[in-house]
């Protein structure tokens, strides 16, 4: 039941971004050609319960004009604008799937690791503003470390992985933990207080992945093919993108911290993309090919 109203809640967002403004009539027609309504009416009542919840549960407000026409009352950020549209693509795929009726064996989807186990419970926490314990199976560590007290202060999802970021009390400092990495958390009846001036936004403003930092900012310099900066100009690499175009070339400038993320961005691209500056950007490249390549000889 409960996965059915998050679905009815997400089709009223989906439906209201789509038209813009509706009606209150407007958008009962639309109901019954849904395959949410089974055929039945949206009551004013019902429609008013499940308004209160997109805000609730959403963060987003569906506000009434003049006029009596309902619209979704934006808030224009850019992390408000990421999770909207991870919400819609997540309900316009899985309603999608649904409706076909298409072969189960004939459509693959690329699973995201632990976050149903994980996810509510961070969620929770962080509505909340409960500390968690939890033990980490971190990939660099023999051992995994138990009974970890954290502050979860933010999620981030990369590369389809869920990413804990907050306070280790213990280190007394920001931590990141992904979510797959963990194998049992749960809420403690101890609460926490928000830093007013920390935003997620800020902390990876200038970073490639998830890797937190207090290294200065670079300006990153890339030399790529004509045919990989077509993929650069449709799925920037990084908000603070510039090109610079070359008849047979292009040359992308980004403002970035240097960290293991990027590289293995710039890695994975291979002989499509060369590094023109910083030097020590180059050398982390240079390092890693010729440990790669000593793996050969």
């Amino acid at each position: 039941m409960a996965r059915d109203l998050i679905s009815r809640y997400v089709w009223i967002v989906d439906t209201l971004s789509r038209y813009d403004k509706l009606t209150k009539e407007e958008l009962g027609k639309l109901w019954l050609r849904s395959h949410l309504s089974d055929g039945e009416p949206l009551p004013d009542r019902t429609f008013y319960h499940y308004r209160r919840a997109v805000e609730e549960v959403f963060h987003l407000e569906i506000a009434c004009d003049s006029m009596g026409r309902y619209y979704l009352n934006r808030d224009n950020s850019r992390q408000n604008k990421a999770m909207t549209n991870w919400i819609l693509d997540s309900y316009a795929v899985s309603s999608a799937i649904a409706d076909s009726h298409a072969p189960v064996e004939r459509v693959e989807i690329e699973d995201v690791p632990s976050a149903r186990e994980f996810l509510p419970i961070v969620l929770e926490a962080i509505r909340n503003s409960n500390k968690v314990t939890f033990t980490y199976a971190g990939f660099n560590r023999s051992r995994a470390e138990h009974d970890i007290l954290f502050r979860p202060y933010f999620l981030k999802r990369y590369k389809q992985r869920w990413y804990m970021i907050g306070f280790k009390e213990k280190s007394n400092g920001i931590r990141t933990y992904a979510l797959d990495r963990i194998r049992e958390m749960k809420i403690v009846n101890q609460k926490f207080d928000m830093p007013a001036d920390l935003q997620l936004e800020d902390l990876f403003r200038n970073i490639i992945g998830v890797t937190t930092s207090q290294a200065p900012i670079k300006t990153v310099r890339l030399r790529t093919t004509s045919t990989q900066a077509k993929y650069f100009r449709a799925l920037p690499l990084h908000s603070s993108q510039q090109e610079e175009v070359h008849d047979e070339f292009s040359i992308f400038t980004y403002r970035l911290k240097l960290n293991y993320e990027l590289a293995h961005e710039i890695l994975a691209l291979g002989d499509a993309v060369k590094v023109l500056d910083p030097p020590e950007l180059k050398a982390m490249v240079v390092t890693q090919l010729k440990d790669t390549l000593s793996q050969y000889e």
